[in-house]
Order: C-alpha cells, then sequence, then structure tokens
C-alpha cells in the first residue's frame, strides 16, 4: 500500500495499518514472528521511502506483500510495478502472495520464504531507501 505524505504521517498511519492488519497478514505475521526466533527480523507494515511495506527484512533485503483483489486493477498493478522496481533498484527482493494463496497455500507460502531467506541476494546491495520516506 502507497502512501504519499509526510514522514510523521506516514509512521503515523503505519502505526494504524498494524492495528487494523488483514486476516491474511495477520496469519503470515504469526508465521513470520516464528522465523524471527530463528535468526531473521522481520517489521510489519514499515513506513520506507514514502510507501509502507506489509513485511520487511532488511538484512535479506526481503519485502513480502500480502495482495488483495484490488491489486489486480490495471491501475493499482501500474502502482506495484513501479514501487516493486523502486526497491529492487535498491537492492531489495520482492515476494507478493495473493490473499487466496496465505488463505489455501500457507505451505507453499512459507517454502517460498525459505527457500528465498536461504539464498543471498544477487547483484548491487544499493543504497538502503530511506526510513520513514524521509
Amino acid at each position: 500500500m502507497a502512501f504519499r505524505s509526510r514522514p510523521v504521517a506516514l509512521r503515523n498511519q503505519a502505526r494504524q495499518l498494524r492495528k487494523s492488519m488483514t486476516p491474511e497478514e495477520m496469519k503470515l505475521w504469526w508465521l513470520l514472528r516464528v522465523l524471527n526466533k530463528q535468526g531473521t527480523h522481520f517489521r510489519r507494515q514499515v513506513p520506507l521511502d514514502g510507501y509502507i511495506l506489509d513485511f520487511a527484512e532488511y538484512s535479506h533485503r526481503l519485502i513480502i506483500e500480502v495482495d488483495g483483489s484490488q491489486h489486480g486493477m490495471p491501475e493499482q498493478e501500474k502502482r506495484d510495478q513501479k514501487r516493486d522496481a523502486h526497491f529492487t533498484d535498491a537492492g531489495f527482493r520482492v515476494l507478493r502472495f495473493w490473499n487466496t494463496d496465505i488463505n489455501n497455500e500457507l505451505a507453499g507460502v512459507v517454502d517460498k520464504i525459505l527457500d528465498t531467506l536461504a539464498h543471498p541476494p544477487t547483484g548491487p546491495a544499493g543504497r538502503l531507501p530511506r526510513k520513514g520516506g524521509e
């Protein structure tokens, strides 16, 4: 979900989104918390470079997005592509999962995340985006 606003407002929006996560985001968050106990450090609803990311793990340079049906609309797809390109250029890998993937194929989602974590990103690390859209 992209929000273009001042850094303080962006942080406040992220805080509010943490309180109102979708059921699919909550389900994935509980699994990511288990991974955090195994050495990763996933954050949820992260304000970064003018966007709010569903989940981010900085040391593995991984962003995970959970998409509902609105992300299948042409206008939203273009925004998602622009956003993904922005973070890919900064050295991040972006995984996107549909809500139906979380609800019906959770084991496959977890396998994809684990596989991505097991392989370090290739290419230049790029710069770290500015925190909070500053």
